[in-house]
């Protein structure tokens, strides 16, 4: 069975960290790039980074570059994200997915259309 689990979540205060877990199981990561996308109540989707399969190339939304930081362990068949200084507009469900390539483009790694395996979420709250 084709799963993708996000963990890590939880509720930080503002200038703390976490760092986000997204594990494959039925299938391997290695051949595809990976996008982190987050969702705040009330809002559409919002595309937060991508990683490469071969790890040469990331992105970053603009509101988390320099906070964030995306990887991948493909022998862990794990992408991960560390988020650092959080910030109250952070707050939202975390999800990784799988991209249809093995690269991310700027273009479009932020096209929710562009993946096709998703994860169940993960809830991030960044409060005092």
């Amino acid at each position: 069975q084709v799963q993708l689990v996000e963990s890590g979540g939880g509720l930080v205060q503002p200038g703390g960290s976490l760092r986000l877990s997204c594990a494959a199981s039925g299938f391997s990561l290695d051949y595809y790039a990976i996008g982190w996308f987050r969702q705040a109540p009330g809002k559409e989707p919002e595309g937060v980074s991508c990683i490469s399969s071969s790890e040469r190339s990331t992105y970053y939304v603009d509101s988390v570059k320099g906070r964030f930081t995306i990887s991948r362990d493909n022998a862990k068949n794990t992408v991960y994200l560390q988020m650092n200084s959080l910030k109250p507009e952070d707050t939202a469900v975390y999800y990784c997915a799988t991209h249809e390539t093995s690269k991310c483009a700027e273009t479009d790694y932020r096209s929710p259309r562009r993946y096709h395996y998703w994860g169940q979420g993960t809830q991030v709250t960044v409060s005092s």
